[in-house]
């Protein structure tokens, strides 16, 4: 039965509670007004010779009017001229204005007549309706200057020079500094996802130094924790997940890499080209390692529908669902556009047009959602430890092969040789002279066709390496071959690759016969043969066989056979300590060297793309070439003759491109999004039209050109950032400033707010001291499954191993983690920018009743009476330094004394836990 929570517990967590009020949001200037002068406005007032000679395009022309006065009386609606012609219909003279925008403009004076951003133009033919090649967006970036301030304090980091100028228009002050403790909580929160240690927070407290700040924000940039809590913002982004979605939701254990490819790139800062280039060509650098090129997995993160369908329609529009998945991710991902849209037709809103769409979507034409075989992830310990393993085989080879005794005439003494097995076969040969090389088998275990991997021969001392390779000169032929197989040909035979999927197979069961012609005539000692070098496979082995050699391919000669072999598995045999360890040291080999498989995508010729009208994939047009969006940037660098990694380079060498106005702003707005709670324009991934505007439009260019100006790396934003007196201002809610700006979009203070869900397990894990901070590889399971159509079960008891960081926790899509999925996370079907932040029931319940929580409570409860000892009044102070990093109040103290002494230390930990306080970033 569940454990109850006391009364007094619900008290305790209700003294942590935080409140805040509603206000009315502020008359957005970008969003509000500058679409109504430009497509009302200025028609009339633009140009060399405004109507009345009244020039509305920028806020100084407002102020000074035209030929009747100034339009404009800043914080004074009733005097503006311009404010009593809206309201009273005379102005526009041909379409009035709503009574509503009226209203706003009234409203827009009143608050001090604030002008985001330059010069107004015109809007285009669209009439307001859509955006047009002049959009705000599509506009270069540019490097405004820094305003300047007389804010105390304000006037050093540029960031605070912008927000105080916005503030400033509003008549607005920023909040005060917030105290030391409150800032390294929200710092570490944000750029680690867990709270500091009790210590940490101790010594930053103490810390009278002048770069104090500044050197514990880059010793929280240093931490792996940075990369594993900014991946999963990625991740976010990218829909990444590892089930493929639909009714069958098909796990993807192979998918891992790519989420270990963000989370290292972020921690090594790499510079953002590189990150777009690796994310949809990685596999095609000289300098990628496995990792980089497992980044492809960003294309092929989404859902793919693997239920077949029989019909040409059905197959089509799978595909073609598919690609549509590929463009618009990329899309809102890097370019903050919804190009997806035009997929059926030119788009409604913003400057994309169909042929737009499929230009996108004939770069990726060669893109399948595959696994495919890649290097072990762990490159350098993995190359060391196989180079290694190969030179100790290659040693145990050289004395097994030296101890071989020669293979006896046919009829000579028997049972003086190893038997035969899967892997390696050594024929010692009184040397001989020979340009043909035969075998010809007669039996095989279970009378199965027979199957060789690979033939070698070699001179008497191994000298001049293997004389059968196909790379010199060397020629394969067979009896017969397997059909219909091209994994068992007879060019397998010599071509220097082992394995079953590289050998040759007869069809003729139990028999056949396999032949090399050497380059020339040449003396030689040693032919050596397998089944399956991998040892994967042990049957269709040759139990009995000949070896012949000839000059001319007419006479043969008898070298070896199966006749002086002993049977296998002889007492002889298993007592050979050199293939004991040489079967040991295959084993550990197999398992490095054989390539991983990751659900990267695989790659092949690109399949020609057409238009379709209406969308319809039995409507096919117009053939499409690969290209990005026309009237950005450069013309993609791509013809419909280029192969698939042309196309896919192509394009993210468009996107990197420093001049394209797109990729800076988007991350770095996605960047301030994360530490405010909120983009400085609000839609992330959306900078069309059906959009938001910025709030600071200047600020933002800054922050962009300054990214591009730092190499594209993330780090120093943060820095830049995180410093600011913008950040560090109390989150203290003032009704005065709320009234004026109700949802902070001036940043006036900052934002408190709820942790994500990764960082609510995160932590509680962390304060009971069972966090597991083992990086990478394969994700952990909270879940059992089973039947065709995957079904998830919970773990009955999690441990140690499922104790890391959520972000490792394996991600089927559309299937929640049962405690933590309540808090707002992404199912992973679609793209997800930004979460939604809700207050329900389930969560607080999940947190004082679910058994993870209980188990984890214990765990908090065992820690701190470790720490504090059976003191009651201890044990308190001790919990409250571990959830909070601070001492309890008086109140705080004697209310959970009182619980713990009643209920027992468990219940205080649960309490702890579900408190806002542990919960909220402030």
């Amino acid at each position: 039965m569940p454990r109850r929570m006391p009364l007094i517990a619900l008290t305790l967590l209700w003294m942590t509670a935080a409140r805040s009020a509603p206000g009315r949001e502020p008359v957005s200037f970008v969003k509000d007004v500058a679409p109504v002068l430009r497509t009302e406005c200025l028609r009339c007032h633009f140009g060399p010779a405004p109507k009345g000679e009244l020039d509305l395009t920028s806020r100084a022309n407002l102020v000074k009017g035209g030929a009747s006065g100034p339009a404009v009386v800043v914080g004074k609606a009733g005097e503006s001229r311009l404010v009593r012609l809206v309201h009273d219909k005379k102005m526009p003279p041909k379409k009035p204005l709503a009574a509503e925008t009226a209203d706003v403009f009234r409203r827009w004076v009143e608050e001090g007549a604030v002008w985001e951003g330059g010069d107004l133009t015109p809007a285009t033919s669209e009439a307001g309706s859509r955006a047009g090649k002049d959009w705000w967006s599509l506009q270069p970036v540019r490097r405004p200057a820094v305003p300047e301030t007389k804010m105390l304090g304000w006037q050093d980091n540029p960031v605070d020079a912008f927000v105080a100028d916005a503030l400033a228009h509003r008549n607005l002050q920023p909040n005060p500094e917030t105290d030391r403790r409150t800032f390294i909580r929200r710092v570490s929160m944000d750029l680690t996802g867990l709270w500091p240690s009790p210590e940490e927070v101790e010594a930053f407290i103490r810390d009278s130094s002048p770069n104090a700040y500044s050197a514990l924000v880059d010793r929280l940039l240093a931490s792996p924790a940075y990369g594993e809590r900014w991946g999963r913002h990625w991740l976010d982004v990218v829909r990444f997940a590892e089930s493929h979605g639909y009714e069958v939701n098909t796990l993807r254990p192979t998918a891992w890499p790519y989420r270990d490819y963000v989370i290292r790139a972020l921690n090594r800062d790499v510079p953002f080209a590189r990150f777009v280039r690796d994310q949809l060509a990685g596999d095609t650098f000289a300098d990628s390692d496995e990792l980089s090129s497992a980044a492809t997995g960003f294309l092929v993160a989404g859902p793919h529908d693997l239920v077949g369908n029989q019909t040409v329609e059905g197959t089509r529009q799978q595909r073609s669902d598919d690609l549509f998945d590929m463009v618009a991710t990329t899309s809102t991902a890097f370019l903050g556009l919804t190009t997806g849209c035009a997929r059926c037709h030119d788009h409604k809103f913003d400057p994309i047009a169909q042929k737009d769409f499929y230009g996108l979507e004939a770069v990726f034409a060669g893109v399948a959602h595959e696994e495919r075989a890649i290097g072990p992830i762990n490159v350098e310990r993995s190359r060391k430890d196989v180079a290694v393993l190969r030179k100790r085989i290659k040693d145990i080879d050289r004395r097994m092969d030296e101890a071989e005794p020669l293979a006896a005439a046919e009829g000579g003494m028997k049972s003086r040789r190893p038997s035969v097995n899967t892997r390696r076969n050594v024929e010692r040969l009184t040397p001989v002279t020979a340009r043909f090389v035969r075998m010809t088998i007669a039996a095989t275990s279970g009378g199965t066709q027979p199957c060789i991997d690979e033939i070698e021969v070699y001179s008497p001392d191994f000298s001049g390496g293997n004389l059968a390779r196909d790379s010199r000169g060397a020629k394969a032929t067979a009896s017969s071959e397997l059909p219909n197989y091209p994994i068992h040909k007879t060019a397998h035979l010599n071509e220097g690759l082992f394995g079953n999927g590289h050998s040759w197979i007869a069809d003729e069961p139990g028999r056949g016969w396999a032949q090399i012609e050497l380059a020339k005539a040449s003396e030689i000692g040693a032919i050596i043969w397998g089944r399956d070098r991998e040892g994967k496979f042990a049957d269709r082995l040759a139990t009995d066989y000949r070896w012949e050699v000839s000059v001319d391919g007419k006479t043969w000669r008898t070298v070896a056979g199966s006749w002086d072999r002993r049977a296998t598995d002889s007492p002889a045999e298993t007592a050979n300590p050199l293939i004991a360890q040489r079967g040991a040291l295959q084993a550990k080999l197999a398992a490095l060297d054989r390539p991983a498989m990751v659900y990267a995508g695989a790659f092949r010729p690109p399949a020609e793309t057409r238009l379709l009208k209406r969308g319809d994939v039995m409507q096919p047009g117009e053939r499409i070439a690969p290209a990005a969006i026309g009237g950005i940037g450069h013309p993609l660098k791509a013809t419909v003759d280029s192969p698939d990694a042309e196309r896919r380079r192509a394009l993210a060498d468009w996107i990197a491109e420093p001049d394209n106005p797109l990729p800076a702003r988007v991350m770095v707005n996605r960047v301030w999004h994360h530490h405010f709670g909120q983009g400085l324009v609000r839609t992330p991934s959306d900078f069309g039209f059906n959009g938001d505007r910025p709030s600071h439009p200047d600020l933002l260019d800054w922050l962009a050109a300054e990214f591009v100006g730092n190499g594209g790396r993330l780090k120093p934003l943060h820095r830049l950032i995180v410093l600011s007196n913008a950040y560090r201002q109390s989150s203290r809610v003032d009704p005065a400033k709320q009234k004026i700006d109700s949802e902070n979009r001036l940043v006036w203070r900052f934002p408190s707010r709820r942790v994500e869900a990764e960082a609510v397990r995160d932590n509680v894990l962390k304060t009971s001291g069972a966090l597991n901070l083992a990086a990478g590889g394969p994700g952990y399971d909270i879940w059992t499954y089973s039947n065709y159509v995957t079904v998830f079960a919970p773990k009955q008891r999690l441990g140690p191993d499922e104790f890391r960081r959520m972000v490792y926790q394996f991600k089927p899509r559309t299937q929640q983690d049962g405690t933590f999925g309540a808090f707002d996370c992404p199912d992973a079907t679609a793209v997800v920018p930004r979460r939604q932040t809700s207050t329900t029931a389930l969560q607080a319940l999940n947190l004082l009743n679910d058994e993870f929580i209980h188990d984890q409570a214990d765990r908090f409860a065992a820690r701190v009476n470790g720490a504090a000892g059976p003191e009651i009044e201890g044990q308190v102070r001790m919990a409250f330094r571990l959830a909070f990093q601070r001492l309890p109040t008086e109140n705080e103290a004697a209310a959970a004394e009182r619980l713990t002494r009643e209920y027992g230390l468990p219940i205080l930990g649960r309490m702890l836990l579900n408190a806002n306080e542990f919960l909220t970033r402030e």
